[in-house]
Formats: structure tokens, C-alpha cells, sequence
């Protein structure tokens, strides 16, 4: 069976700012130090198991340029632009219709463009069982991360030993993300494993469980597929999406359905949330420093400092975020870079919107 990729790249990625930007988000920036942005090496790191030709891009408009620019070799046509922002499910079942509008059927990966995977052998392992998974059972598959920490801030996925196939579970919930006692129990358990985010299924399942769970997605998306192709088919993408409910997959079908398999992945993954993951992604100094760019610093430790054309000097300093770019400078407590978005937030509102 054809195996096909949609790969999802709508994000804003505003706890990255001020590098990342509404014309620039985190998934087209370099931020692992080999030059390749976060989006091509999501797609480089798939091109073993999927054609570059049966690979899809979820975005938006405004990004199309950048696809197109950072993945050249991505046909055009497989570029779906999303009129307007309907999370997850909208996204996904777009990609789905497409899919099956060009081949009837196929195995469908889902990825998010923004993750970082350090052992890509074994994702790849990992990702070609879930593929015969899917592909055999007819089974939604997501890959689940083995806890390394009890982390807060993902959501978990309680899987059953006892129901496997080879090395897929049979998954037993889905869990909101906990608190730290919680977060500790799940680690102790050993039966729980972060959600990842990343799924496996065909074309056919995922569809058939939107039309059950999600009727009216499900019609929008038949009239778009309809469409697909005719000289109508921008004006019914646009009318019918903006009629869509916004839902996410885990909502809207993966919490409803029993028939769910997780394979667990332990391949250094992560999600690249805020700009901590930098220090996990990138060697430090032996202060525990993370520098890049026009820096000096005497006394300071556990730092990531990423200077610009200025430069950064920093004296007896402690986990500190510090960024230089153009036209604006971040400094913030390490503790506090999922408050960034606040920021974001105050120039959006305020008159800042030439920083955004």
C-alpha cells in the first residue's frame, strides 16, 4: 500500500519569540546548529520510508512561500493551505481527502514539523512497525514516548501490557496533562507513556472515524473533496472550512475510539516546546552555558544567551534566556519561558504589533 506523510506546519511557535515570527515561525528556523531548518529535517528524516512526491504540507498562506523555498522538492500541488485556523481534526481530514482524492488509499503518517528526533534509526524502527500496524489492523496508531521525567507538561497515554501486537498496545486512555504528584505516579507506574503528538493510520480508518465522530467536519471535508480539481475548488475550500467546528484529533476521534494501538519510542525525542529545549538539543559549556553569536560572559552559568549583530555581555548571571535579534531582546528566568507567550500576547493587544 502507497505510504504517504502530512506534515504539519501551522504553528505559530510563539514561546520562541523573538526569533520566531508570524512571517518566520519556529518550524522554518535553524535551531539545532547545522543549518537545516526544524521542517527539513522533519521531512529529511522520513525520505527512507516516504516519496518526496507523496508527501503533504498542512499550512497556511502566509507560510507557502517558505515551504516552498525550504522544501523544493515537495510538489507545489501538495501544499494545502488552510483558509483559517481549525485546530487538529479540520487539519488532518483535509490532508486525508487529498489523499484519497490522488489515491484512493494509503498508509498515513502524521507528523508535526517542529519535533526533534536525535536517534533517527530507531524512529524510523519505530515508525515502520506502527506502518504495518495500521496497515494490518486497520488500527489509529500513535507512538508514544517513554517517560524520562515526570514532565508537566505533556499529556500521557495509559497503554495495556497485556494487549499488544508485537510491540503496539492496545491504549487504554488518554491523559491531560498532570500535575508534578501525578506526573511522579506515572513515572513510577511504568505504564504510561507521553503523547507524542505523531500518529499512523490509513486514509479509510481515519476518515471513517471522523464521519462517525465529527459528522459535521465530515461533510465539509466531502464537499472540498468534491471539488478537488475543479475551477471551484479554492472558493469551496474557503467557504466550507470556515463553516468547520474547530476540533482537535484527540478530542474529537482518538478519545472516542476503543480501537487504538501506541508503540512506545525511545529515539530522543522532543517537542522543541520553549527555548530550554535548546540546552537539550545542543552541547553546553562547562558552566552549563548554552552561547551562540556576538557573546562574552564571565560568571555565568546554566545560560543560553543566542547574541545577534549586538553584543551580549554577561556578568554573574544564573538561568537566564537571553536573545538578541534585530529589533528586540528577550531576557527571562529560565522558570518562566512558558510565560513568553504573555508577552506575545501584550503586543498583540497593545501597539506591538511590528514585533510579532
Amino acid at each position: 500500500m502507497k505510504i504517504t506523510a502530512l506534515i504539519l506546519a501551522g504553528g505559530k511557535g510563539e514561546r520562541f519569540w523573538p526569533r520566531s515570527r508570524k512571517n518566520c515561525p519556529k518550524q522554518f528556523l535553524s535551531l539545532t546548529g547545522d543549518g537545516r531548518t526544524m521542517i527539513q529535517k522533519t521531512v529529511e528524516r522520513i525520505l527512507p520510508l516516504v516519496k518526496p512526491e507523496d508527501i503533504f504540507i498542512s499550512t497556511n498562506q502566509n507560510y507557502k512561500k517558505l515551504v516552498l523555498e525550504q522544501l523544493s522538492d515537495i510538489p507545489e500541488e501538495n501544499i494545502l493551505c488552510e483558509p483559517v485556523g481549525r485546530n487538529t481534526a479540520p487539519g488532518i481530514g483535509l490532508g486525508a481527502v487529498y489523499m484519497r482524492k490522488k489515491y484512493e488509499d494509503a498508509v498515513m503518517l502524521v507528523l508535526p514539523s517542529d519535533h526533534l528526533i536525535k536517534d533517527e534509526d530507531t524512529f524510523r524502527a519505530v515508525l515502520s512497525e506502527a506502518i504495518e500496524t495500521a496497515e494490518e489492523e486497520g488500527s489509529l496508531v500513535t507512538m508514544g514516548i517513554t517517560p524520562t521525567a515526570p514532565e508537566t507538561g505533556y499529556g500521557y497515554i495509559r497503554f495495556l501490557r497485556e494487549d499488544a501486537r508485537k510491540n503496539a498496545y492496545k491504549v487504554e486512555r488518554f491523559v491531560e496533562k498532570p500535575d508534578l504528584a501525578k506526573a511522579k505516579e506515572y513515572l513510577a507506574d511504568g505504564g504510561f507513556l507521553w503523547n507524542s503528538g505523531m500518529f499512523v493510520w490509513k486514509v479509510s480508518t481515519i476518515l471513517d472515524c471522523i464521519e462517525r465522530h465529527l459528522p459535521k467536519i465530515y461533510s465539509n471535508l466531502a464537499a472540498i473533496e468534491a471539488a478537488i480539481g475543479s475551477a471551484d475548488e479554492e472558493k469551496v475550500l474557503n467557504a466550507e472550512f470556515d463553516t468547520m467546528p474547530s476540533e482537535s484529533i484527540d478530542y474529537g476521534v482518538l478519545e472516542k475510539e476503543d480501537s487504538i494501538r501506541v508503540l512506545p519510542g525511545d529515539f530522543g525525542w522532543d517537542d522543541v516546546g520553549s527555548w530550554l529545549a535548546l540546552g537539550r538539543m545542543r552541547s553546553l559549556d562547562s558552566d552549563g552555558n548554552l552561547l551562540s553569536g556576538n557573546t562574552v560572559t564571565t560568571g555565568v552559568s546554566d545560560c543560553i544567551i543566542e547574541g545577534g549583530k549586538k553584543l551580549i555581555a554577561a556578568v554573574g548571571v544564573k538561568d537566564l534566556v537571553i536573545v538578541d535579534t534585530d529589533d528586540a531582546i528577550l531576557i527571562c528566568n529560565k522558570e518562566n519561558t512558558a510565560d513568553i507567550k504573555k508577552i506575545v500576547e501584550n503586543l498583540r493587544n497593545g501597539n506591538g504589533g511590528q514585533y510579532l
